[in-house]
Protein backbone atom coordinates (compact mmCIF):
# COMPACT_ATOMS: atom_id res chain seq x y z
CA UNK A 1 0.00 0.00 0.00
CA UNK A 2 1.34 3.51 -0.74
CA UNK A 3 -0.11 6.15 1.55
CA UNK A 4 0.34 10.15 0.91
CA UNK A 5 2.01 11.90 3.98
CA UNK A 6 -0.20 15.12 5.00
CA UNK A 7 2.11 16.79 7.45
CA UNK A 8 0.40 20.08 8.67
CA UNK A 9 2.31 23.54 8.75
CA UNK A 10 2.39 23.62 12.28
CA UNK A 11 4.31 20.18 12.50
CA UNK A 12 6.29 21.16 10.19
CA UNK A 13 7.36 24.59 11.23
CA UNK A 14 7.68 23.33 15.17
CA UNK A 15 7.62 19.56 15.24
CA UNK A 16 9.20 18.03 12.25
CA UNK A 17 10.36 15.32 14.66
CA UNK A 18 6.89 14.16 14.82
CA UNK A 19 6.40 13.72 11.23
CA UNK A 20 9.22 11.76 10.64
CA UNK A 21 8.47 9.69 13.84
CA UNK A 22 5.24 9.01 11.46
CA UNK A 23 7.13 7.86 8.57
CA UNK A 24 9.08 5.26 10.85
CA UNK A 25 5.28 4.23 12.19
CA UNK A 26 3.72 3.82 8.99
CA UNK A 27 7.14 1.89 7.06
CA UNK A 28 6.51 -0.69 10.21
CA UNK A 29 3.63 -1.38 9.40
CA UNK A 30 4.75 -2.09 5.73
CA UNK A 31 3.16 1.35 4.18
CA UNK A 32 5.03 2.58 1.44
CA UNK A 33 5.20 6.44 2.06
CA UNK A 34 4.89 9.03 -0.18
CA UNK A 35 5.97 12.73 0.76
CA UNK A 36 4.92 15.76 -1.55
CA UNK A 37 7.62 18.32 -0.60
CA UNK A 38 5.05 21.36 -2.40
CA UNK A 39 2.73 21.28 0.41
CA UNK A 40 2.09 23.65 2.83
CA UNK A 41 -1.08 24.55 4.53
CA UNK A 42 -4.59 23.37 4.58
CA UNK A 43 -6.07 26.48 4.81
CA UNK A 44 -7.81 26.00 8.06
CA UNK A 45 -6.24 28.88 9.72
CA UNK A 46 -7.50 31.58 7.07
CA UNK A 47 -10.70 30.23 6.73
CA UNK A 48 -11.56 30.14 10.63
CA UNK A 49 -10.24 33.99 10.75
CA UNK A 50 -12.51 35.11 7.70
CA UNK A 51 -10.19 35.31 5.05
CA UNK A 52 -12.10 33.42 2.64
CA UNK A 53 -10.65 33.82 -0.71
CA UNK A 54 -6.98 32.85 0.95
CA UNK A 55 -8.60 29.72 2.30
CA UNK A 56 -10.20 29.08 -1.05
CA UNK A 57 -6.44 29.53 -2.80
CA UNK A 58 -5.07 27.26 -0.04
CA UNK A 59 -7.69 24.77 -0.88
CA UNK A 60 -6.83 24.43 -4.39
CA UNK A 61 -3.34 24.38 -3.62
CA UNK A 62 -4.17 21.27 -1.51
CA UNK A 63 -6.17 19.92 -4.06
CA UNK A 64 -3.43 20.04 -6.64
CA UNK A 65 -1.03 18.28 -4.04
CA UNK A 66 -3.35 15.24 -2.99
CA UNK A 67 -5.40 13.81 -5.84
CA UNK A 68 -7.21 11.44 -3.30
CA UNK A 69 -5.86 8.29 -6.07
CA UNK A 70 -3.93 7.22 -2.72
CA UNK A 71 -4.56 7.05 0.89
CA UNK A 72 -3.85 10.55 2.35
CA UNK A 73 -2.60 10.34 6.15
CA UNK A 74 -2.68 13.58 8.16
CA UNK A 75 -1.00 13.96 11.40
CA UNK A 76 -3.43 16.39 12.99
CA UNK A 77 -6.72 15.81 13.41
CA UNK A 78 -8.14 19.21 13.52
CA UNK A 79 -6.39 19.96 9.93
CA UNK A 80 -7.62 16.65 8.66
CA UNK A 81 -11.41 17.31 10.41
CA UNK A 82 -11.37 20.91 8.57
CA UNK A 83 -10.39 19.47 4.86
CA UNK A 84 -13.68 16.67 5.60
CA UNK A 85 -16.20 19.02 6.51
CA UNK A 86 -15.36 22.62 5.54
CA UNK A 87 -13.79 22.14 1.98
CA UNK A 88 -17.60 21.50 1.11
CA UNK A 89 -17.98 24.95 2.14
CA UNK A 90 -15.04 26.17 0.00
CA UNK A 91 -15.81 23.99 -3.28
CA UNK A 92 -19.40 22.75 -3.91
CA UNK A 93 -20.89 23.47 -6.93
CA UNK A 94 -17.64 24.63 -8.24
CA UNK A 95 -15.07 22.95 -11.04
CA UNK A 96 -13.17 21.70 -8.08
CA UNK A 97 -16.14 19.55 -6.63
CA UNK A 98 -15.32 16.21 -7.75
CA UNK A 99 -11.88 16.61 -6.56
CA UNK A 100 -13.01 18.06 -3.28
CA UNK A 101 -14.64 14.76 -3.10
CA UNK A 102 -12.31 12.21 -3.47
CA UNK A 103 -9.93 13.78 -0.82
CA UNK A 104 -12.74 13.17 1.63
CA UNK A 105 -13.67 10.03 1.05
CA UNK A 106 -10.05 8.70 0.95
CA UNK A 107 -8.19 11.22 3.84
CA UNK A 108 -7.69 10.17 7.46
CA UNK A 109 -5.90 11.19 10.83
CA UNK A 110 -3.22 9.03 11.66
CA UNK A 111 -4.39 7.27 14.67
CA UNK A 112 -8.16 6.64 12.92
CA UNK A 113 -5.94 4.88 9.43
CA UNK A 114 -3.76 3.21 11.85
CA UNK A 115 -6.02 1.62 13.86
CA UNK A 116 -9.54 0.99 11.45
CA UNK A 117 -7.80 0.76 7.87
CA UNK A 118 -4.70 -1.14 8.89
CA UNK A 119 -5.75 -2.78 12.44
CA UNK A 120 -2.42 -1.83 13.79
CA UNK A 121 -2.25 -1.67 17.71
CA UNK A 122 0.94 -2.69 18.78
CA UNK A 123 4.49 -1.57 17.96
CA UNK A 124 6.65 -2.50 20.65
CA UNK A 125 6.77 0.69 21.71
CA UNK A 126 7.83 1.98 25.50
CA UNK A 127 7.70 5.23 27.28
CA UNK A 128 8.14 4.84 31.16
CA UNK A 129 5.43 7.72 31.94
CA UNK A 130 2.35 8.48 33.93
CA UNK A 131 0.25 10.81 31.36
CA UNK A 132 -3.32 11.49 30.58
CA UNK A 133 -4.72 11.83 26.89
CA UNK A 134 -6.35 15.20 25.38
CA UNK A 135 -9.21 14.68 23.69
CA UNK A 136 -9.06 17.80 21.09
CA UNK A 137 -12.80 19.14 20.16
CA UNK A 138 -12.17 18.04 16.53
CA UNK A 139 -11.61 14.44 17.29
CA UNK A 140 -14.60 14.28 19.16
CA UNK A 141 -16.78 16.70 17.34
CA UNK A 142 -15.52 17.00 13.74
CA UNK A 143 -14.34 14.21 12.71
CA UNK A 144 -15.76 12.31 9.89
CA UNK A 145 -15.98 9.66 12.92
CA UNK A 146 -15.71 10.47 17.14
CA UNK A 147 -11.77 8.90 17.80
CA UNK A 148 -12.30 8.19 21.32
CA UNK A 149 -11.06 4.49 21.42
CA UNK A 150 -8.75 4.42 18.64
CA UNK A 151 -5.60 6.70 20.74
CA UNK A 152 -6.35 4.65 23.43
CA UNK A 153 -6.14 1.26 21.84
CA UNK A 154 -2.45 2.26 20.49
CA UNK A 155 -1.46 3.85 23.99
CA UNK A 156 -2.85 0.51 26.00
CA UNK A 157 0.04 -1.52 24.12
CA UNK A 158 2.48 0.98 24.92
CA UNK A 159 5.39 -0.83 27.76
CA UNK A 160 5.93 1.44 30.73
CA UNK A 161 2.84 3.76 29.92
CA UNK A 162 0.37 4.08 33.07
CA UNK A 163 -2.79 6.13 31.56
CA UNK A 164 -4.96 7.80 33.49
CA UNK A 165 -8.55 9.61 32.86
CA UNK A 166 -9.43 12.42 34.62
CA UNK A 167 -12.53 12.67 34.07
CA UNK A 168 -13.06 16.37 33.09
CA UNK A 169 -11.83 16.32 29.47
CA UNK A 170 -12.31 20.00 28.54
CA UNK A 171 -10.93 21.74 25.38
CA UNK A 172 -7.69 23.45 25.32
CA UNK A 173 -8.84 26.68 24.58
CA UNK A 174 -6.78 26.77 21.01
CA UNK A 175 -8.30 27.77 17.84
CA UNK A 176 -6.03 30.03 15.51
CA UNK A 177 -7.08 33.76 16.09
CA UNK A 178 -9.18 32.43 19.38
CA UNK A 179 -6.51 31.91 21.48
CA UNK A 180 -5.01 35.88 20.17
CA UNK A 181 -8.36 37.60 20.69
CA UNK A 182 -10.15 35.29 23.93
CA UNK A 183 -6.53 35.34 25.57
CA UNK A 184 -8.01 34.97 29.01
CA UNK A 185 -10.84 32.66 28.12
CA UNK A 186 -8.25 30.58 26.15
CA UNK A 187 -6.02 30.35 29.46
CA UNK A 188 -9.26 29.64 31.48
CA UNK A 189 -9.66 26.55 29.58
CA UNK A 190 -6.23 25.35 29.38
CA UNK A 191 -5.82 25.85 33.24
CA UNK A 192 -8.71 24.08 33.39
CA UNK A 193 -6.98 20.57 31.30
CA UNK A 194 -3.21 21.19 33.51
CA UNK A 195 -4.93 21.25 36.63
CA UNK A 196 -6.82 17.80 35.87
CA UNK A 197 -3.90 16.55 34.51
CA UNK A 198 -1.80 17.46 38.09
CA UNK A 199 -4.32 16.16 40.13
CA UNK A 200 -4.05 12.85 38.53
CA UNK A 201 -0.19 13.32 39.07
CA UNK A 202 0.25 13.34 35.50
CA UNK A 203 3.62 14.04 33.64
CA UNK A 204 2.86 14.10 30.56
CA UNK A 205 -0.08 15.54 28.26
CA UNK A 206 -0.39 13.33 25.13
CA UNK A 207 -2.07 15.29 22.10
CA UNK A 208 -2.72 14.38 18.50
CA UNK A 209 -3.51 17.66 17.62
CA UNK A 210 -0.51 20.48 16.86
CA UNK A 211 -2.54 23.03 17.88
CA UNK A 212 -3.45 22.18 21.20
CA UNK A 213 0.17 21.25 21.60
CA UNK A 214 0.93 24.69 21.00
CA UNK A 215 -1.05 25.83 23.28
CA UNK A 216 -0.98 23.56 26.23
CA UNK A 217 3.11 23.87 25.72
CA UNK A 218 2.68 27.29 25.60
CA UNK A 219 0.74 27.90 28.96
CA UNK A 220 2.72 25.01 31.04
CA UNK A 221 6.19 27.10 29.89
CA UNK A 222 4.96 30.31 30.80
CA UNK A 223 3.66 28.49 34.56
CA UNK A 224 7.07 26.30 34.97
CA UNK A 225 5.17 23.65 35.58
CA UNK A 226 5.93 20.20 35.79
CA UNK A 227 4.22 18.40 32.95
CA UNK A 228 5.61 17.65 28.93
CA UNK A 229 3.25 17.88 25.98
CA UNK A 230 3.91 15.10 23.78
CA UNK A 231 2.65 14.00 20.51
CA UNK A 232 0.90 10.45 19.66
CA UNK A 233 2.56 9.15 17.16
CA UNK A 234 6.43 10.59 19.10
CA UNK A 235 4.56 7.91 22.04
CA UNK A 236 4.11 5.32 19.89
CA UNK A 237 7.18 5.52 17.91
CA UNK A 238 9.29 5.14 20.53
CA UNK A 239 10.27 1.71 19.65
Amino acid sequence: MVVDLFVPCYIDQLYPQTAFNAIKVLKKCGVEVNYNSQQTCCGKIAFESGFRTEAEELGEKFLNEFSGENPIVGLSVSCVAYIQKRYKNLFYNTGNHPRYQAVEKNIFCIEDFLVNKLNVTDFGATFEKKAVYHDSCSSLNLYNRRLYDEPRKLLKNVCGLELMETGKGSCSGSGDLFTVKYSSVSAAMIETEVKAALDVEASTIIVSDSSCMMNLEGYIRKNNLPLAVVHLIDVISSF
